[in-house]
């Protein structure tokens, strides 16, 4: 098996081995991988982080060890905290953004003077961390302030803060301890909503006094009852309220 490393600020993963197929995820700057598959133009890989798969170009990254994967997982994670920052990287400017993965390491070589984070820290600033993506425009398969959707937006949250959340809305809902009411719950919680078929298709966080911030349209806050989402410019609810969830 293969490893790999993302050299670039942000590359898209996408669903099937073509430019045309789908993004289904983004990998930023810093983040590692397994090569599962190695074909002449791309590799269909295993993110590290939250074990996602996707296809990506094999000009897109740069190959690592065995030995070095390993090392990268027991590193403690360091993540830029400015929305977005420039660094110097073998002489030349590479942009980054919130989130990305700043250590340094033989592969990346760089000088990076913004602000960082690092540990597991606790819940009373995950939503001021949501805040720096407000009205960043919605994006499938995004996860920076230049577009986002919306599990994109919760991952990306706690990922800063330390926790790791899976990647899509469904996985998402998996994880943490289920909340009877919203009078239960906490700034921070995660709030899942489903569709008419009873998948669970969107995910915002709770904020206090019973709002929401979450990606729809753009990252924005809108009012949260027990039926789901209230959108006052649209005067009317726009997901149905699944299940409340606790996760730290």
């Amino acid at each position: 098996m293969q490893y790999g490393i993302c050299n670039l600020s942000i590359v898209p993963l996408r669903e099937f081995p073509q430019d045309s197929s789908e993004m289904i995820s983004q990998i930023l700057y810093g983040e590692h991988f397994k090569v599962l598959e190695k074909r002449k133009k791309w590799s269909r890989i295993r993110l590290a982080f939250d074990t996602y798969e996707g296809w990506v170009d094999n000009k897109q990254y740069i190959e690592i060890t065995k030995e070095d994967y390993a090392s990268l997982n027991e590193l403690k994670p360091e993540y830029s905290l400015d929305l977005v920052e420039v660094i110097q990287s073998e002489n030349q400017l590479l942009t980054l953004v919130m989130g990305s993965s700043v250590h340094s390491s033989k592969y990346l070589n760089h000088n990076y003077d913004g602000k960082s984070i690092s540990g597991k820290l606790g819940k009373s600033g995950l939503v001021e961390t949501a805040l720096n993506y407000l009205n960043a425009p919605y994006l499938w398969g995004g996860k920076t302030p230049f577009g986002i959707d919306c599990s994109g937006l919760t991952q990306m949250v706690y990922k800063v803060n330390g926790h790791a959340l899976l990647r899509d809305a469904s996985q998402q809902a998996t994880q943490g301890d289920a909340l009877s009411f919203i009078e239960e719950s906490e700034p921070g919680d995660l709030a899942f909503f489903d569709n008419d078929e009873g998948n669970i298709t969107h995910v915002g966080i709770i904020m206090k006094d019973n709002y929401i911030i979450h990606a729809h349209g753009k990252v924005r806050i809108d009012r949260l009852d027990h039926t789901g989402i209230y959108n006052s410019e649209r005067r009317t609810h726009t997901h149905k309220l699944r299940v409340i969830k606790k996760i730290i």
